[in-house]
């Protein structure tokens, strides 16, 4: 899916936010895929109707994330803890949130739009630790080494 190039391994939170808005997404193949899953998202917002095939792509985005991941990342350390998801299911629940954060910002109530945001920001604060502690070997994701 994507070329090997010299890269940080896991973007930061800011870029990653970034590229669910479509800006500085071709930088990191995690990025550019993070873009993907948003407008996947908000194509599911905006259709209300069948969206099987939008949930395929999407989770074929997210096996592709994950493979690229654990090809790209060091082994954990043996007592490292397993995370409860893989990083392709967080970066396509960061692109849901922002998707959904940015559709309150046109039609939603007070109370939805601030719950949407907050979410959004509490999922990114939550992907920059499990980052920090992947890199760092600390914790392992489902499905790897």
């Amino acid at each position: 899916m994507y070329a090997t190039l010299l890269i940080e391994p896991l973007p930061t939170k800011g870029a990653v936010l970034r590229a669910c808005r479509g800006v500085e997404h071709a930088a990191h193949p995690l990025l550019h895929a993070a873009y993907e899953l948003t407008c996947l998202h908000e194509s599911r917002l905006a259709d209300g109707g069948r969206t099987d095939d939008i949930d395929c792509r999407r989770a074929k985005l997210v096996r592709e994330i994950n493979h690229w991941v654990h090809a790209h990342l060091p082994p954990a350390h043996g007592s490292a803890s397993v995370h409860t998801e893989t990083l392709g299911a967080v970066l396509d629940r960061l692109a849901q949130y922002t998707a959904t954060a940015y559709a309150a910002l046109a039609s939603a109530t007070d109370d939805a739009l601030g719950d949407a945001w907050e979410s959004l920001a509490e999922l990114s604060i939550g992907y920059e630790d499990l980052a920090a502690e992947v890199t760092a070997g600390r914790r392992r994701l489902p499905g790897g080494p």
